[in-house]
Parts: structure tokens; C-alpha cells; sequence
């Protein structure tokens, strides 16, 4: 998206494009509310501040959105079309993994009672099984921050995407 056109756009316009991103919808006000950018690094300086700390609902509801690790989002929204990109290093094929990160997927929401999330685009499979299981031994209040800034990693990579198509 043109600067130009992100500085311009309706709000209305421009939330919906940001959305995707992550749906917390104060992210998404203040983001539009510091408009006029002077670049899109600047837009992107401002998303990684908007709405921080994220509140607990701010981050269940964000989190409703997100399938598990290894498990292709289903739809055929923005933001599953996204989803599918970021996993497409982690190939449902593979059985070993498969099967790994369902084991770390079930473990980790018996602890914590939500999926696991990672910033998945860009790591490979070995990487992200790793992570789960760190984050395994993590008390419920720290990996609530590291979920809070595995969404805000996220956003800012969609945010990018619609920034430099």
C-alpha cells in the first residue's frame, strides 16, 4: 500500500486492512489515530508501541483467530489465507512432526487452556517444536508475555506485507 493511500484512507478502509493483522481493535485505532505517516517505517515503529501492553481479553480475542501450530487455518479470510502462508515451512506430510507438535500442542493447552503461538513464518519445523517445548516449563504469567509479543511479532510481519505487497 502507497503511503499516500494509508495516510488517506477512510478509517473505516484503513481498519479493515489492518485487521487482519491482528484484531484488537485498540492496536488498530491508534495506529490510524497517528496518521500522517511520513514512512512506512514509521507506521511500523508506531505498531510495535500501539495498545502496550495488550490486555488479557485483548489478547483472548486475538487469539481466537489462530489455529494450532501444524494445523492449517481453515476459511477463506484474510487472515487464514495469512495463517496458512506463515505455516507453510511445517509439512502436514511429515508424520514425525506431525505428530510432535501435536503432542506439544495437547500439552500446552492442558497447561495454559489456549493454543500455542509462535511466529511461525520464516522458522523451520525443529526450531518452532523447540520453542513449545521451552515454553512448556514457563509459569502461566511469563508465557503470557511471550504470547503477548508472539501476536505483536505476528502483527507487525502481516503489517509489513500490506505496507510492501
Amino acid at each position: 500500500m502507497l503511503l499516500k493511500v494509508f495516510n488517506e484512507s477512510p478509517e473505516a478502509a484503513l481498519a479493515a486492512e489492518l485487521r487482519p493483522c491482528i484484531d484488537i481493535d485498540r492496536w488498530v485505532h491508534e495506529i490510524i489515530q497517528a496518521r500522517p505517516y511520513a514512512s512506512a517505517e514509521h507506521i511500523l515503529e508506531r505498531a510495535r508501541t500501539a495498545a502496550d501492553p495488550f490486555t488479557a481479553e485483548e489478547v483472548a480475542a486475538a487469539m481466537a483467530h489462530h489455529p494450532r501450530i501444524g494445523e492449517r487455518a481453515a476459511g477463506s479470510g484474510e487472515e487464514a489465507a495469512l495463517s496458512r502462508k506463515e505455516q507453510r515451512a511445517i509439512d502436514p506430510a511429515d508424520e514425525t512432526t506431525a505428530a510432535a507438535l501435536a503432542r506439544g500442542n495437547a500439552a500446552y493447552e492442558a497447561k495454559f487452556g489456549r493454543v500455542f503461538l509462535i511466529r511461525a513464518a520464516g522458522r523451520p519445523p525443529a526450531e518452532i517444536l523447540a520453542a513449545l517445548d521451552a515454553r512448556l516449563h514457563h509459569s502461566p504469567a511469563e508465557e503470557d508475555l511471550v504470547v503477548a509479543e508472539q501476536l505483536r511479532e505476528i502483527a507487525l510481519l502481516r503489517l509489513q506485507g500490506v505496507l510492501d505487497p
